[in-house]
Formats: C-alpha cells, sequence, structure tokens
C-alpha cells in the first residue's frame, strides 16, 4: 500500500499511539481528580500544553484543547464574536477556507452580520490589496487559512495580519493552521495573530484532538457551558489520551521538522518529475515548488478524478479529488472553482499528499502506474 492521502488524515507516529494506548490502559484517570495519580496526569498534560505552545513560537498567550481542527475553528470565530458585542457587524473570509470555517461564516450571514468573502488568486493565496481594500472601520474579524487543504497554496500570514492591524487595530485575526502545523512554523511571538487553530490527525497524532490558540488579552466564550474544563473555553471531561497522543507527535514533528519537510519536499519533486510528459496534465494551484511541501494537486483532462482514484486504489494507491470533509457529496470543488477553474480540469482533478510515511523512492512506482491508468482510461473518453 502507498497512501498518499495525507491531508485527509495521517497514521499516527509511533510515540503517539503509545501514548495514547498508555493512556488508556494505565493512566486512565480524571485529570481533574485530586488524587495523586490523577495529579500527576494533569501535570503531564500541562507540561504538554507549554511545549506545544513554544511549538508556534508564542511567548504568552494560551492553548485550548478541542476535539479537533473543526471544533478549534468554530471556538474561535463564534466565541470571539460573542465576547465582541456590539463591536462591528463586519467580518472577512475567502472563498476557499476549509467547511469548518466556510460554514460559520454562512450561519454568521444568516445571523445579520455582513461577511466578505475574499476572492483569492490563480494559485489559491490571499493576496494582500485584495484585503487592503475590504477592510472597514467597523470590521471586527478576518480568518483566513495558512495553506489551502486543497491546493497547498500557502497565504503570506504575516503581511496578512500585520496589514489587518495596520488599518482595524481592533480587529481580530483567526487563522486556520490545521494544514500547516508540523510542516510550516508559525512565528506567533512576532505575527499578532490573534486565534490559531490545528488538527492533530494531520500531523501524525490521533482522531479527536486539535487545539486553539488564544494570544493574550484576547477574550473568547464558550461553546460548551459544563464543568470548567480547558479554564472555561471547553467544558467536558478532558480527553487525556488523545490529548497525550497529540502532544507526543507535536514533539516528534518539531525535534524532527526539518528531515519530515525534506522528505515531502522530496517526494513531491520525484513525482512531479515522473508525471512530467503526460499530455495535458496540469497542476492545480501553485507551482509545486511554491506551494506547501506536502500537497500536489493534479488534472488529467479525459479522465475524471474520481475514477482514477478508484483505478489506483485497485493497485494499493490511495489518493483523493479534495476534502475528505466533502468526499462523500460528490460535488465538484469550489476550492478550484475560485481558483477559475472548470470543465473537464475540474472534473479530472486529484490531490495527492505526502506524509512521514511516504519516501521519494516510492514515487517512480505511483508516477509509472499513474501514466498507465491514465493511458487507460483515456481510451474510453468520450469524444
Amino acid at each position: 500500500m502507498i497512501y498518499l492521502d495525507n491531508s485527509a488524515t495521517t497514521k499516527p507516529f509511533g510515540e503517539a499511539a503509545d501514548a495514547v494506548d498508555r493512556a488508556l490502559r494505565e493512566d486512565f484517570f480524571n485529570p481533574a481528580a485530586a488524587y495523586s495519580p490523577a495529579v500527576q496526569l494533569h501535570a503531564r498534560i500541562e507540561k504538554g500544553r507549554a511545549q506545544m505552545l513554544r511549538t508556534l513560537k508564542a511567548d504568552t498567550g494560551k492553548l485550548v484543547f478541542t476535539s479537533g481542527g473543526t471544533e478549534a475553528n468554530n471556538l474561535a470565530v463564534f466565541g470571539a464574536l460573542s465576547a465582541l458585542r456590539g463591536r462591528g457587524r463586519h467580518v472577512i473570509t475567502t472563498t476557499v477556507e476549509h467547511a469548518s470555517v466556510a460554514g460559520v461564516f454562512h450561519t454568521l450571514e444568516e445571523n445579520g452580520y455582513e461577511v466578505t468573502w475574499l476572492p483569492v488568486d490563480a494559485h489559491g493565496a490571499l493576496r494582500p490589496d485584495t484585503l487592503k481594500n475590504a477592510l472597514r472601520a467597523d470590521t471586527c474579524l478576518v480568518s483566513f487559512m495558512h495553506v489551502n487543504n486543497e491546493v497547498g497554496a500557502i497565504n503570506d500570514i504575516l503581511a496578512l495580519s500585520e496589514l489587518t492591524k495596520k488599518h482595524c487595530p481592533r480587529a481580530l485575526v483567526h487563522c486556520d493552521g490545521v494544514q500547516a502545523y508540523g510542516r510550516l512554523t508559525p512565528n506567533l511571538s512576532v505575527c499578532p495573530i490573534d486565534l490559531y487553530a490545528v488538527s492533530a490527525h494531520k500531523f501524525h497524532g490521533p482522531k479527536g484532538a486539535g487545539a486553539l490558540y488564544v494570544r493574550e488579552g484576547v477574550r473568547i466564550e464558550p461553546l460548551f457551558m459544563g464543568g470548567g474544563q480547558e479554564g472555561g473555553l471547553r467544558s467536558g471531561t478532558s480527553n487525556a489520551p488523545a490529548t497525550l497522543g497529540m502532544l507526543e507527535a507535536a514533539k516528534v514533528c518539531y525535534r524532527t521538522q526539518r528531515e519530515l519537510v525534506g522528505r515531502l519536499s522530496g517526494c513531491k519533486r520525484a513525482l512531479v518529475e515522473g508525471l512530467a510528459g503526460i499530455g495535458d496534465m496540469f497542476v492545480n494551484g501553485p507551482p509545486p515548488e511554491e506551494g506547501a511541501p506536502h500537497i500536489l494537486n493534479v488534472s488529467f483532462l479525459g479522465v475524471r478524478g474520481e475514477t482514477l482514484l478508484h483505478s489506483l486504489e485497485q493497485h494499493g494507491i490511495y489518493v483523493s479529488t479534495g476534502s475528505a470533509c466533502s468526499a462523500h457529496s460528490h460535488r465538484e470543488s469550489r476550492v478550484l472553482a475560485a481558483l477559475g477553474i472548470g470543465g473537464e480540469r475540474l472534473l479530472g482533478a486529484v490531490r495527492i499528499s505526502f506524509g512521514a510515511y511516504n519516501s521519494p523512492a516510492e514515487m517512480p512506482e505511483v508516477a509509472n502506474r499513474i501514466r498507465t491508468e491514465v493511458a487507460h482510461l483515456r481510451r474510453y473518453r468520450r469524444m
């Protein structure tokens, strides 16, 4: 098997899986309890929280543990706006955000907020001048992703956040960092982002764990009411196994980040070279060398992406046609459509995403199989 859908989810690091197993079998205590084993478990979690906060290069602020990126993004936007009552009803986001952000902004529109949906450039990135022209005196929140989950476009989050603060000092900046964490390191001691969301299973941790960075001085209100865990921002019994697995994965990612990014970039480069020469092939999004190291989106005219996906699956190669969150809806990618991609190119798109368990040595086999399957499937192309 060659698994190339790491933007959907990743195989956990052995260290992360061991941490989960140990917590389930041995450290099964409720971290909020008062007896010694529970207190020790709580201390381990808090130590890991501080370490993970340092991976974001954040000198201050706090890290709120959540059930994943979706909850972190929801908590960031809904929680921040709830705390901002009366400070404006204008919010800004882009047309290519993940569903966990886009859905939030559609709900805001239904509840009386004025949402400006900004277009991106042909590579999928938000241009600072586009944002500048949209900022207003009553703008209270701006949201953009760090790395696009379908095409790998990288936003200049420093330029975008600084621009927002320059023109709207009181506006909050939220960034969906789910596809960036572990590959691209934000420097939140310099970058004036107020809220930054991550998800463990995107960086070789367990599902069911995520985190939201909240800059010092930023107020948000909780989505859940209950026992007041996570500083009152995320009530409910702490999911210690998933949290400890996430913290272990974060440690491995940042201990090996240089080697990991080199491996991902090597896989991407080797596959692009292997696919060179296939006729009517297009790279969607940024040029491979300019995008995130782990995401490649390509189209083969005359072949539907879904058909190629299942054809490759028969040979033990797993790719996707876009966001895993919409994989069962069979709708065309709104991200690619926002980039101006349509017709056969839109229908023929597949996303190939690399992880820590891939190697450049696998890519010639993948390229040869894609070449063979594309040639085979094009024989049945409707004229």
